[in-house]
């Protein structure tokens, strides 16, 4: 199947008519995008809208070989005048499958937030999914068929959506070898290099407008990196860019190393919005007992953070005493940092880790602030080394140092 991309965009384009978001302003040239429509063998069109015909013209195609056109949207939108020669819109019913002559089958997906996923199989066997923007499928962990077998290509709401790739994965319907391509893309993140390097952590990539791409060929995607450390300074987002990192990917196991401190409410009051802003399919353990878990197999492992780790690993052989640091404590942690590190390099699991990045400071005052701010430096320099992906998160933005 050859499927042809007349829009990549959110339903009111990008850069949306009258926004002056930052986002907005720099979406020009291949970083512009119309609403999502699909051109599939050129005689299926998922969602018509506004300039299909032209935007057809543009990808040297034609839309008078359609013979059947289809909506995905919650609703049908706006009027949208149908170019002469193209078949009345329609949607097809919930588990119903439609039969083209063309040999193509296309079965019609519920979804969670209105709208109509469609699973598209080609006369050869190609499979492709297209889901409409903001929504997941419906019902996969109720014992679905999705997994019986890979799709070849997915079209879907990665940015707005991440945890409906997720849902897929968790039941085999994207695989490895799937071809994840966002769609309906809008502001929610900067065009150009950075939404290709959020893309590329979820396994997803992002093509311009006109692209026409054959479902079931290999295409160079970016490996999602095994191991990623982040960095930053207090409210940088550090933790926000490795939750997003993970959140399209299901059964991520959260490790919280700070731990619970009985009537501290400011503290409790933090991890709350921690605990809410996760996908509700994470689980998660309070451990600083990092080495087990990184040895055993399962799924991705979000580290947050190393700073609360080496506190406890600072109490556990005494460090804050001078005496008990001179005489056996300094020579403990060094142990301790490396069995962390060497449990990182061997690791069979994909593994996010945070960290403080303190050493750009003030120099602390006394010597036991001087000393954890140093063995902060050589833990992070230490776990850095075994990691495929640094990135240092300023302001909000994250800088990829390796």
């Amino acid at each position: 199947m050859e499927v042809t991309l007349l829009g990549t965009g959110a339903p009111a384009g990008l850069p949306q008519p009258d926004c002056s978001c930052a986002a907005c302003a720099t979406a020009v040239g291949a970083d512009a995008r119309a609403a999502t429509a699909v051109l599939v063998d050129g005689t299926l069109l998922l969602d018509l809208t506004p300039g299909a015909a032209f935007a057809a013209a543009r990808a040297g195609r034609s839309l008078t070989g359609v013979r059947q056109v289809l909506l995905s949207h919650p609703h049908d939108g706006p009027a949208v005048e149908v170019p002469a020669g193209l078949p009345q819109p329609g949607r097809v019913p919930d588990g119903r499958e439609l039969a083209l002559l063309t040999g193509h089958r296309v079965r019609a997906m519920a979804m969670d937030a209105g709208g109509t996923g469609y699973a598209v199989t080609g006369p050869d066997g190609q499979r492709l999914l297209y889901l409409p923007p903001g929504g997941a499928p419906a019902g996969l962990e109720n014992g679905s068929d999705e997994g019986a077998e890979s799709y070849d290509m997915a079209l879907l709401d990665v940015v707005g959506r991440p945890d409906a790739l997720a849902r897929l994965r968790a039941v085999g319907a994207v695989g490895p070898a799937t071809d994840v391509v966002a769609v309906h893309l809008g502001h929610d993140v900067p065009p150009g290099p950075e939404l290709r390097r959020r893309l590329a952590a979820a396994g997803a990539r992002a093509v311009p407008d006109g692209t026409t791409l054959t479902v079931g060929v290999y295409e160079e995607v970016p490996d999602v990196p095994r191991r990623t450390l982040v960095l930053g300074g207090a409210r940088s987002g550090k933790s926000v860019e490795a939750e997003r990192r993970l959140e399209s990917f299901p059964g991520v196991l959260y490790v919280a190393t700070g731990g619970t401190r009985g009537g501290d409410t400011e503290w409790a009051s933090r991890v709350a919005v921690h605990r809410e802003r996760r996908p509700g399919s994470w689980r998660t353990t309070e451990t600083c007992d990092l080495v087990p878990l990184l040895a055993e197999d399962g799924p991705p492992l979000l580290v947050d953070c190393l700073s609360l780790w080496l506190t406890d690993a600072m109490d556990s052989v005494g460090a804050w005493d001078d005496t008990e640091w001179a005489s056996g404590g300094e020579k403990a942690l060094r142990e301790r940092v490396r069995e962390l590190t060497e449990a990182v390099r061997s690791t069979r699991r994909t593994v996010v880790a945070v960290s403080n990045e303190v050493g750009s400071g003030i120099v602390p005052a006394t010597a036991s602030g001087r000393r954890y701010r140093d063995e902060l430096g050589r833990l992070n320099a230490a776990f850095a080394g075994e990691c495929e992906q640094v990135v240092l998160v300023v302001a909000g933005q994250a800088l990829v140092l390796r």
